[in-house]
């Protein structure tokens, strides 16, 4: 769709984010405004394929081609509608999701593909702008109530659509405020905290109820829950870490990275630290392991600090510029790319801060128990007789790094047990993660539901999304059943 033959003539130009000199003395976002005439002239690189890869490769099925037509004709309260139909939360995926429909866009096998993350950020953001964004009040209330435990995406989701469809829903959230990671992990120079805040207060308009700083099996019963409640949606994520058990690994200094970036987030907001262990990288040598997301903006955050220097290490082997043979459209493209806080370190420090194919030895510390340095050695990958990648150690390759303080963001092996799920003794799967059905996501307990990374284990946002959506369906036709 788009202007017939528009992919021929125009090519496609990135966004406009501030300047890093600028952006890197605040945690405010980075994204600037987006223009009208820039999203018209983008959606007009859309083929209009006759097989749209982009929502096939959306795991909310985005309908990618249809709402970026009808911005280019400027027709922006129906491509809200169109988008709306399929992504309770386009502000969020439009700023923080990697996007596969890109990866996926026809264009991209010979040339850059459609901004079609720009161009969703731009119509959710019209919306807001011009009003268009109403609370949605169920005109018929069904008088059955639904607890939904943690306020994550998927939790948010699930609660927006089960209230839309009548039912009394209650969001219980251990923590001061809504959002889980999208408020206390991802920075704010991704995602300020006021449009998350936004969402919060159209829900409780469309009769969602929140209860903070209220831990269930804790603050409420279990029997209390069973009895007040005809369903239950368990959306409490997947956050226990994957640590490090090496030689060392006690001393001071080495750090959770989700530790780092939610006391962070609760310092940019305003909320009380007062009771933690303060941990600030300014004028410190900064050591970030794993290669993901989530180091990337610890290495943002520590250069917002005024960290002396920051280093991230990575098992892997460093992706390639293009695509390999054995990484094909339309599948994700495995490529080297820089995030905005990668930019950020470069400029500052002169270099790119990521370093691959590194093997983590042993955390050395000094006559204080604080951590000092890291013995680490190069890494070779190979696939075991099983196909999987595996990795073995370069002989003779070990060097020590320097350092302060290390940030460990290896990811998350599954939900934590402790608390409601032991209590509850729910079936768990292979991985750790609460099982339950792919279609009904019912649990191993009667009227228990399980949807976001607390059943898929870690993931993306958009996946939340599309879990928190289809559990709500779930939940309605148990319901209405009865």
């Amino acid at each position: 769709m788009g202007k017939n033959g528009g992919f021929l003539e125009i090519k496609r130009k990135e966004k406009e984010i501030r300047n890093v000199t600028e952006r890197i003395t605040d945690f405010h976002e980075i994204n600037l405004n987006l223009e009208d005439e820039y999203i018209k002239e983008q959606a007009a690189r859309c083929m209009d394929c006759g097989i749209p890869f982009c929502h096939m490769a959306c795991p909310v099925d985005n309908i990618c081609p249809e709402w970026q037509d009808l911005a280019y004709n400027n027709e922006w309260e129906r491509a809200l509608e169109v988008l709306q139909s399929t992504n309770n939360f386009p502000e969020f995926t439009g700023r923080v999701c990697p996007a596969p429909c890109e990866g996926s866009c026809t264009l991209g096998i010979n040339d850059k593909p459609v901004a079609i993350k720009n161009i969703e950020l731009a119509i959710i953001e019209k919306g807001f702008e011009m009003g268009w964004i109403k609370p949605k009040v169920a005109e018929i209330k069904t008088g059955k109530k639904i607890a939904v435990i943690g306020s994550g995406p998927a939790g948010l989701t699930a609660a927006q659509n089960l209230a839309r469809l009548g039912h009394t829903v209650i969001v219980y959230e251990k923590d001061e405020r809504a959002g889980g990671l999208l408020t206390f992990g991802i920075p704010d120079f991704k995602l300020e905290k006021w449009i998350i805040e936004r969402r919060i207060k159209q829900m409780e308009q469309e009769d969602v109820i929140f209860k903070y700083n209220i831990e269930v099996g804790k603050d409420i019963s279990l029997k209390d829950l069973e009895r007040e409640y005809d369903a239950v949606v368990l959306a409490c994520g997947s956050k226990q870490p994957r640590d490090l058990g090496i030689k060392g690994r006690e001393l001071h200094g080495i750090n959770y990275a989700m530790d780092f970036l939610t006391q962070q987030n609760r310092k940019n907001n305003g909320i009380d630290i007062e009771n933690e262990y303060n941990i600030n990288t300014s004028g410190k040598r900064v050591l970030v392991i794993g290669g993901g997301d989530t180091g990337a903006d610890c290495v943002g955050t520590s250069a917002r600090q005024g960290a002396k220097n920051v280093i991230q290490i990575e098992i892997l082997d460093k992706p390639p510029v293009n695509r390999g043979g054995k990484n094909p459209w339309p599948q994700y493209p495995v490529v080297l790319k820089m995030s905005t806080s990668h930019e950020e370190a470069d400029k500052i420090y002169g270099k790119d801060p990521r370093e691959w194919n590194i093997i983590t030895k042993e955390f050395i510390g000094d006559k204080n128990g604080n951590v000092s340095g890291i013995k680490v050695a190069k890494a070779e990958s190979f696939l075991d007789k099983n196909g999987r990648l595996s990795f073995k150690e370069i002989e003779n390759s070990d060097f020590i790094i320097e350092v302060d303080i290390v940030f460990l963001a290896i990811g998350f092996i599954h939900t934590v047990h402790e608390g409601l799920i032991k209590m509850l003794n729910l079936e768990l799967d292979e991985r750790g993660n609460v099982k339950a059905d792919d279609l009904d996501y019912k649990t191993s307990i009667e009227k228990y539901f399980a949807a976001g990374d607390i059943r898929r284990g870690q993931s993306l946002v958009v996946w939340a999304i599309r879990e928190g959506r289809d559990a709500a369906k779930a939940v309605d036709s148990y319901l209405v059943g009865k």
